[in-house]
C-alpha cells in the first residue's frame, strides 16, 4: 500500500517553514482506495512569492484548521504504508516534522518518484514534475497545489510501476531514520 502526498508550505525547508495546504491519495498499485487533503493554518505569515505560486493567501489559511487538528487523520491515512512523493526528502520532512510538533512520532519506508523518473525514464528531458509529466502526456491540473501536484504524481507513480522490470522500486525504499 502506498500513500502519495504532496504538500504546500511556507518556504522550502521544514525547520523554518510550515505546511499550508496537505494532499494523500491512498493508493493500492492500481487506484485510488482514499484520500485526503486540506489546507493547512500554517500559524505565519506566507510569503508573497508563495502566494503567488500557490494561490494559497494569508486569509484562506488562516481559516484552515491547525496541522495538530489535522494530525490524527492524517496519520490515519499514511499508516501501513510506503510514502512516496515527487521530491519525497521535502515533503517527509515537513510532514514528520509538523507530526512531532503535534506530539505524535511518525515513520515511514519512502519511495522519490523524482529519483525513480531518473532510473526507469532516463530518456525524458527532465525529471521535475510538471515536465516528466508533459514528457508522458500526463495532466497536471493546478499545478503547485497539493490535490493537483499529487494527482499528477499517482499518474506518474502508476507508469512508473508499469516500466519497472528490474523491481528497482522495492531495491529504492527507503527506511525512515
Amino acid at each position: 500500500m502506498y500513500s502519495i502526498v504532496d504538500i504546500e508550505a511556507t518556504g522550502g525547508n521544514a525547520s523554518i517553514g510550515k505546511i499550508t495546504e496537505v494532499a494523500i491519495y491512498r493508493f493500492d498499485g492500481e487506484k485510488i482506495i482514499d484520500s485526503f487533503s486540506s489546507l493547512v493554518n500554517p500559524q505565519m505569515k506566507i510569503p508573497i512569492y508563495v502566494q503567488r505560486l500557490t494561490g494559497i493567501n494569508d486569509k484562506m489559511a488562516k481559516g484552515a484548521p491547525l496541522f495538530s487538528e489535522l494530525a490524527d487523520s492524517i496519520f490515519k491515512i499514511l499508516k501501513d504504508s510506503i510514502f512516496v512523493a515527487h521530491n519525497v526528502k521535502a515533503d517527509y520532512s515537513f510532514i514528520q516534522t509538523a507530526f512531532l510538533a503535534s506530539g505524535i512520532e511518525y515513520s515511514s519506508e519512502r519511495l522519490c518518484t523524482l529519483e525513480l523518473s531518473k532510473e526507469l525514464l532516463p530518456e525524458a528531458p527532465a525529471h521535475g514534475l510538471e515536465k516528466v509529466c508533459d514528457y508522458l502526456q500526463i495532466e497536471v491540473e493546478n499545478r503547485h497545489r497539493a490535490t493537483g501536484d499529487a494527482l499528477a504524481t499517482v499518474e506518474l507513480f502508476k507508469h512508473l510501476l508499469q516500466v519497472d522490470t528490474t523491481n528497482l522500486i522495492q531495491k529504492l525504499k527507503r527506511k525512515a531514520r
